[in-house]
């Protein structure tokens, strides 16, 4: 499989040498599909990811070294070796019917993207959502592929029951720094575009601003917020860069090779927001750093996020949840 095989039409991939790298597509029976948390900084317990790896190709992604556990790497292996978990619908199903299971606003992009280019073929994601909807199971979307456009109509009316709520990933408005950090995800005005169409559709819509990038990212913090706001966003969150394990050095390669002046500056202003360290993996500091530079970034987003009128988030039903009852089967009269 190939870039251009599997890329939704509009999608606006970029047009680089980089979309023409194969994809390799297995599959697999998942034996479980709700992965649990206990991590008191994010705004969810339990989540499903449709795929291992993803598409989009984002150097920073902080996920990346969970291929590592599958036997990949979790450099180029991450984006070009997907996993499809094929049963994800099944298994969710058998899971949430389970007498003593309680819901939860589930998470769906936690790990990979549930809207890469690899969806619009396989469509797990779309089974899945069928799914929360037949249960009426709250689901928050975090995506940056255009692809959710979609399943408008699905969303829509989960929507009208406060059942979903949807966060699009924009780490910079910059086209070029975008094309260089995020190679094969939807360009940042077109991830706008959607921001109004889920909008406009009565879909309960916000944006993180993630990863925020000392040096290079940051300026437009302001700018993401405002356009995001006029877009019909109404829920505004930020992430300051993560580097975790094996993240670091192939961000590190990435910052040297793509911005040489700055490279040494942007690692500088990461160690001075990590009390110097590259990355820091306690809760919520991991999430906006600590220290002079990290405060301003703190102080900056909020400013914007109440002159603009952002919501943190949108609390989601969870007394509708209910099992379908199982169809008994007829019988025969001839039995």
């Amino acid at each position: 499989l190939t870039r251009s095989a599997e890329v939704l039409a509009g999608d606006e991939a970029w047009e680089d040498e980089s979309c023409a790298i194969k994809t390799e597509v297995s599959f697999e029976q998942a034996k479980s599909i709700i992965s649990h948390n206990q991590s008191p900084d994010i705004p969810f317990d339990r989540s499903v990811n449709a795929y291992h790896g993803c598409q989009h190709g984002c150097i920073y992604c902080y996920a990346r070294p969970t291929h590592e556990y599958l036997g990949f790497s979790a450099g180029l292996d991450f984006e070009t070796k997907i996993v499809v978990k094929e049963n994800a619908a099944e298994r969710l199903r058998h899971e949430l019917s389970r007498p003593a299971y309680r819901p939860a606003p589930l998470a769906l992009g936690a790990n990979t993207d549930p809207y890469q280019p690899l969806e619009q073929k396989q469509r797990v994601t779309r089974r899945v959502l069928e799914v929360l909807a037949e249960f009426n199971h709250p689901v928050m979307i975090t995506t940056k592929g255009s692809l959710i456009a979609r399943d408008i109509d699905l969303l829509a009316a989960m929507a009208e029951k406060n059942l979903v709520s949807v966060m699009i990933s924009i780490a910079t408005l910059e086209p070029e720094i975008a094309r260089r950090l995020e190679p094969k995800a939807a360009s940042p005005l077109r991830r706008m575009a959607i921001v109004r169409q889920l909008s406009a559709a009565g879909i309960p819509v916000g944006v993180i601003v993630a990863p925020i990038i000392p040096a290079l990212t940051d300026q437009d913090i302001e700018k993401v917020l405002s356009l995001a706001k006029e877009s019909g966003a109404c829920m505004a969150s930020y992430v300051f860069l993560r580097l975790p394990l094996g993240v670091k050095d192939l961000f590190v390669e990435w910052l040297e090779a793509n911005y040489p002046d700055r490279a040494k500056h942007v690692m500088s202003l990461v160690r001075q927001s990590r009390g110097g360290l590259e990355n820091v993996s306690n809760f919520g500091e991991r999430m906006i750093g600590e220290g002079i530079f990290a405060d301003m970034i703190k102080q900056r987003f909020k400013k914007a996020h109440a002159r603009l009128g952002f919501l943190e988030n949108i609390p989601l039903s969870l007394d509708l949840f209910s099992p379908p009852k199982p169809v008994k089967p007829q019988m025969d009269m001839f039995d």
